[in-house]
């Protein structure tokens, strides 16, 4: 499987459960009637935040699993399903991306700090979804350093995506429209629920290799 690693298969795997495009209708809503400035301010917390989940499941993911003595074939069978379900969710979101921000009033920067946090960075952006990939990606890195490295790099501009769609929230919703947001959201879906079954397919030949 290593000749398959590479930063670009890294990074789409990452894009597809640690986009922020489901979080934006939240995050115009906190963000409305606040400065430029302010909203900049949460755009880097919430960015902040879905950084340190990737780097905590790249550094300790595997000795979590350890811990608390799960093997990899079933926590990969496991994180396939919450792919499954987060790219069928997505699939089927709601109507209305924007919908929530038309029905927002103006807020108080020190009063909406906590929610760019939770839940726009956690688990809307980053969750379990994305813990489940990056554990599952470390764990095919092997001992070799550089395909770490296209992991880390993957993960970092996976995290300047997050913050650039988070600072230009208001021009990405004009331009693409409330029905492009929603296209957008089902195609990211779509690469969310076949990364799941492929976690799955895998995990369950590795568990079960008759099924070979």
């Amino acid at each position: 499987m290593h000749h398959h690693l590479s930063f670009q298969y890294f990074l789409l795997g990452i894009f597809a459960v640690a986009n922020n495009f489901k979080a934006l209708g939240k995050f115009l809503q906190i963000t409305e009637g606040l400065t430029r400035d302010e909203q900049l301010k949460l755009s880097l917390r919430a960015t902040w935040a879905s950084l340190s989940i990737m780097l905590l499941a790249l550094v300790c993911g595997g000795a979590v699993l350890n811990f608390v003595g799960v093997s990899l074939d079933s926590f990969r069978i496991a994180g396939g399903l919450v792919l499954v379900i987060l790219g069928l969710d997505m699939i089927h979101a709601r109507e209305g991306v924007d919908e929530d921000a038309q029905r927002s009033s103006a807020n108080v920067y020190s009063t909406v700090i906590s929610t760019a946090i939770i839940p726009i960075a956690i688990p809307m952006t980053t969750g379990a979804g994305t813990f489940s990939t990056i554990i599952i990606f470390a764990d095919a890195l092997g001992n070799t350093w550089s395909p770490y490295l296209q992991l880390l790099a993957a993960i970092l501009a996976q995290t300047v995506i997050i913050y650039l769609v988070f600072c230009y929230s208001r021009a990405l919703l004009r331009v693409l429209g409330r029905t492009g947001m929603n296209v957008l959201i089902r195609i990211v879906g779509l690469f969310t629920l076949s990364q799941g079954i492929q976690f799955i397919i895998v995990g369950l030949g590795q568990a079960f290799p008759g099924l070979h």
